[in-house]
Protein backbone atom coordinates (compact mmCIF):
# COMPACT_ATOMS: atom_id res chain seq x y z
CA UNK A 1 0.00 0.00 0.00
CA UNK A 2 1.36 3.62 -0.52
CA UNK A 3 -0.61 6.28 1.29
CA UNK A 4 -0.19 9.68 1.29
CA UNK A 5 0.35 11.52 3.95
CA UNK A 6 -1.25 15.01 4.81
CA UNK A 7 0.47 17.74 6.95
CA UNK A 8 3.88 16.33 7.48
CA UNK A 9 7.22 16.90 5.68
CA UNK A 10 6.75 13.53 4.07
CA UNK A 11 4.88 12.79 1.14
CA UNK A 12 4.25 9.06 1.59
CA UNK A 13 4.71 5.99 3.51
CA UNK A 14 5.19 2.58 1.76
CA UNK A 15 3.62 -0.31 3.75
CA UNK A 16 3.70 -4.19 3.13
CA UNK A 17 1.65 -6.23 5.76
CA UNK A 18 1.13 -9.72 6.13
CA UNK A 19 -2.61 -10.36 8.12
CA UNK A 20 -2.30 -8.52 10.64
CA UNK A 21 1.76 -8.07 10.52
CA UNK A 22 3.69 -5.20 9.88
CA UNK A 23 6.22 -6.93 7.71
CA UNK A 24 8.04 -3.46 5.87
CA UNK A 25 7.63 0.58 6.38
CA UNK A 26 9.21 3.19 4.50
CA UNK A 27 8.70 6.79 4.47
CA UNK A 28 9.22 9.06 1.33
CA UNK A 29 10.22 12.56 2.70
CA UNK A 30 10.44 13.79 6.38
CA UNK A 31 13.29 13.23 8.96
CA UNK A 32 15.66 10.31 7.81
CA UNK A 33 16.73 9.06 10.90
CA UNK A 34 13.34 9.48 12.72
CA UNK A 35 11.24 7.76 9.90
CA UNK A 36 13.71 5.03 9.45
CA UNK A 37 13.93 3.89 13.62
CA UNK A 38 9.84 4.26 13.11
CA UNK A 39 10.13 2.19 10.47
CA UNK A 40 12.44 -0.45 12.28
CA UNK A 41 10.45 0.09 15.54
CA UNK A 42 6.64 -0.78 14.17
CA UNK A 43 8.24 -4.00 11.68
CA UNK A 44 6.80 -7.19 12.79
CA UNK A 45 4.40 -5.81 15.22
CA UNK A 46 0.59 -6.11 15.10
CA UNK A 47 -0.99 -3.31 13.17
CA UNK A 48 -3.43 -2.49 15.86
CA UNK A 49 -0.62 -2.23 18.31
CA UNK A 50 0.65 0.58 15.87
CA UNK A 51 -2.60 1.95 15.67
CA UNK A 52 -2.93 1.95 19.15
CA UNK A 53 0.28 3.30 20.16
CA UNK A 54 0.90 6.07 17.38
CA UNK A 55 -2.09 7.50 16.70
CA UNK A 56 -2.31 10.99 17.81
CA UNK A 57 1.40 12.21 18.00
CA UNK A 58 2.07 15.55 17.06
CA UNK A 59 4.70 17.08 15.49
CA UNK A 60 5.31 20.39 16.76
CA UNK A 61 2.57 22.48 16.37
CA UNK A 62 1.36 20.40 13.72
CA UNK A 63 -1.88 18.49 14.33
CA UNK A 64 -0.41 15.33 13.08
CA UNK A 65 3.25 13.64 12.79
CA UNK A 66 4.64 10.91 10.83
CA UNK A 67 3.64 8.38 13.15
CA UNK A 68 0.10 9.18 13.45
CA UNK A 69 -0.18 9.67 9.35
CA UNK A 70 1.41 5.99 9.52
CA UNK A 71 -1.36 4.91 11.99
CA UNK A 72 -3.82 6.48 10.00
CA UNK A 73 -2.77 4.78 6.69
CA UNK A 74 -2.82 0.97 8.85
CA UNK A 75 -6.59 1.80 10.20
CA UNK A 76 -7.28 2.53 6.30
CA UNK A 77 -5.92 -0.33 5.01
CA UNK A 78 -7.26 -2.71 7.74
CA UNK A 79 -11.23 -0.93 7.03
CA UNK A 80 -10.67 -1.70 3.00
Amino acid sequence: MVYKTKGTCSQEIIIETEGDIVKEVSFVGGCNGNTQGISALVKGMKVDDVIERLSGITCGMKSTSCPDQLAKALLEAKNN
